[in-house]
């Protein structure tokens, strides 16, 4: 099943999983260590991020690093900025409107 990246942030835990990649690379074990959650469990959301791309698994000997592949990232700020230039535009004029308002009223008195 190949998931989006608004599934994989959408989860507040696998956002800590990410924050905390994009500090630096880990094992498997070392990503577990940061959480009080199963193994299971973190084994489970380390699948989701990367079926949905966020991060990369690579193995070395051994041991699973799992490292941020932060520029998948990008889908979502794109879609979000979106939304940010509507509603600064919006606030822009809501903004224009009360001082014209505000002027108009000292004007008045």
């Amino acid at each position: 099943m190949r998931r989006d990246v608004f599934q994989a942030i959408a989860d507040p835990t696998r956002r800590q999983i990410i924050g905390l990649l994009s500090q630096k690379t880990l094992t498997l074990n070392g990503v577990a260590e940061n959480f009080e959650v199963s193994r299971p469990a973190i084994s489970k959301h380390i699948k989701i991020l990367t079926e949905c791309g966020l991060i990369v698994i690579r193995q070395q000997g051994r041991e699973r690093f799992c490292e941020a592949n932060l520029g998948k990232l990008k889908e979502v700020s794109d879609w979000a900025e979106q939304y940010r230039l509507f509603w600064s535009k919006k606030l822009d004029a809501l903004e224009s409107f009360l001082a014209t308002e505000v002027q108009t009223r000292k004007n008045q008195h």
